[in-house]
């Protein structure tokens, strides 16, 4: 039975040659936009996922990619590991985003690629030389090392590539030599052989779509955007504020000043830490939804359990560049069309980094 193989999602690739690729799968929704919000006087961020779509925002982040590959980007962010722990609908959204790449079909002849790397698994393919190979790296971390495992590599009809493993070893970082890695290649025979088909190659040569012998689907990508950085960093709660930092700085080399865009935005991410009473964190927006409307109205929405909600209610007004001033002063429990008043106020001023 076929199957998608998710990779973890990487970054800081760099270019062994020409159309060079790295491996990642995750998960998200392709109409998402992010907001960075820092509260005056508050050291904190709070990071919401937006329901609108803004393709120009979003092609401009992702500017050597197309529509299309850009869904398949976004339906693979938060999906660790190999995809193991991915729902359903998640592998629907990704193999829906493959088929149309694949639909499409890219570079006519895409065996001419070579190489890639990502922070922990990555794969090098290099067929223009007098050895072609295949190999697949295992990235520990820069201290301890790396595994490679490498294959004769050959091309047959275009765009399939035969291998057949026949050595690996570790290089670590205190030894000064190689250890072999005990695998007896060539007693496997048949299974130490395989192919890979590439099915789409983009133009750009960022996104790279192959299927093995053994019915997997491996999308394979060269270069990560600052906000797909981000959202995946949020995904794993690792080098989060390093990755808005780096989106911010990116934002900040654009022309324009950003709006606070209409819609219901969901709280994905806060670095301010929540208190023991639920009711406060949900007054103070670190949980559950934020919608924006035209007419200077704010709401704070969050489930509750069975049916019960918590609203909170306000105004906002811009006070200068960037910078708007925000008043919630209508919270209640909500169930069906009944509504418990609660007796609470917040204020503070909002920066649209």
């Amino acid at each position: 039975m076929a199957t998608t193989e998710i990779a973890a999602l990487g970054f800081g690739f760099r270019l062994t040659q020409f159309p060079p690729f790295s491996s990642s799968l995750s998960n998200r929704n392709p109409n998402n936009a992010i907001a960075f919000n820092s509260i005056r006087k508050i050291p904190n961020f709070r990071i919401c996922s937006s329901s609108l779509t803004n393709e120009t925002e979003e092609q401009g982040l992702f500017s050597n990619f197309t529509q299309d590959e850009i869904r398949l980007v976004d339906a693979l962010i938060g999906i660790q590991g190999r995809g193991r722990a991915a729902s359903p609908q998640q592998l629907k959204e990704v193999e829906r985003a493959v088929q149309i790449l694949e639909d499409i079909k890219g570079v006519p002849d895409p065996r001419t690629f070579v190489g890639v790397d990502f922070f922990s698994v990555f794969q090098e393919v290099y067929l223009q030389t007098n050895d072609p190979r295949v190999s697949n790296i295992v990235k520990f971390s820069d201290a301890v090392g790396e595994l490679k495992v490498e294959a004769v590599a050959s091309v047959r009809d275009g765009k399939r590539i035969l291998f057949q493993f026949d050595r690996a070893a570790f290089s670590l970082k205190f030894l000064p030599f190689k250890v072999p890695y005990p695998v007896p290649f060539r007693l496997l025979g048949d299974e130490a052989k395989g192919w890979l088909d590439t099915t789409y190659l983009s133009d750009s040569g960022n996104i790279r779509i192959s299927r093995g012998n053994k019915g997997t689907t491996f999308v394979l990508q060269k270069e990560t955007e600052p906000r797909q950085e981000l959202l995946s960093a949020i995904s794993t709660g690792i080098g989060v504020t390093e990755a808005i930092d780096k989106l911010i700085s990116t934002a900040q080399d654009k022309d324009g000043e950003p709006q606070l865009l209409e819609g219901e935005w969901k709280m994905i991410w806060s670095s301010q830490v929540e208190t023991d009473s639920w009711l406060e964190n949900a007054a103070n927006g670190l949980m559950g939804s934020q919608i924006i409307k035209k007419d200077g109205q704010m709401k704070f929405l969050v489930d509750i359990v069975l049916g019960f909600r918590f609203s909170m209610t306000g105004t906002f007004q811009k006070t200068e560049s960037k910078i708007y001033d925000v008043k919630m002063d209508d919270p209640a429990i909500i169930f069906g069309s009944f509504g418990l008043p609660v007796n609470m106020e917040t204020r503070f001023n909002l920066e649209l980094l």
